[in-house]
C-alpha cells in the first residue's frame, strides 16, 4: 500500500472537548493527514459523516446530546457491511464499556491519555485495510462485470 494514498485519506474526528480535537488534529497534521473533518457537537456527528463519506473515524463516546456508542450504531447502520474503520478515544478504561464499543461497530479502543505514536500506528493499519478492502470490491465489481459480459455474449452465440 502507498503511503502517500494514506496520506490522502479523508478523516472525521469527533470529540465535545475542544482541546483534544486540537490536539489529534495537529499530531495528525505534523504526520501528513490534511483532509481533516471535524466537530466537537456530537449532534453533527453523523451528518458530517454521510456528507463526507470519510475513510476513518476517530470518536469520542462520552459526550452530551448523543453519545459515540449512539453514533457508532449510526455508522454501522449506514455502511452496513462496508469497512470504514472507527477508532474510540476515550478516557473510561472499563471492559463493559471497550466491550460495548467494540460489539457497536468500532474496530480500535484507545483510553485517553493515548500514546501519539500508537494512534498513528492504529490509523495507518487501519488505512490500509481500508484501502485493500476498497480495491477488492473495485476487482469484485469488475469480475461480475465481466462475467455478465460473457454470459450475454454466450446468449447472443
Amino acid at each position: 500500500m502507498d503511503i502517500k494514498q494514506i496520506k490522502f485519506a479523508k478523516i472525521l474526528i469527533v470529540d465535545d472537548e475542544p482541546d483534544n480535537v486540537k490536539l489529534l488534529e495537529k499530531m495528525l497534521r505534523v504526520w501528513g493527514y490534511e483532509n481533516l473533518t471535524t466537530t466537537t457537537d456530537s449532534r453533527e456527528a453523523f451528518s458530517l459523516f454521510q456528507k463526507h463519506r470519510p475513510d476513518f473515524v476517530f470518536l469520542d463516546l462520552m459526550m452530551p446530546n448523543v453519545d459515540g456508542f449512539t453514533i457508532l450504531e449510526q455508522i454501522r447502520d449506514e455502511v452496513g457491511e462496508h469497512f470504514v474503520p472507527v477508532v474510540v478515544l476515550t478516557a473510561d478504561v472499563s471492559q463493559q464499556t471497550k466491550r460495548r464499543a467494540l460489539a457497536a461497530g468500532a474496530r480500535e479502543f484507545l483510553t485517553k491519555p493515548y500514546d501519539s505514536f500508537e494512534v498513528l500506528l492504529r490509523l495507518e493499519n487501519l488505512l490500509e485495510t481500508r484501502f485493500m478492502y476498497l480495491a477488492m470490491e473495485n476487482q469484485k465489481e469488475a469480475l461480475e462485470k465481466a462475467l455478465e459480459n460473457i454470459a450475454a455474449n454466450d446468449k447472443q452465440s
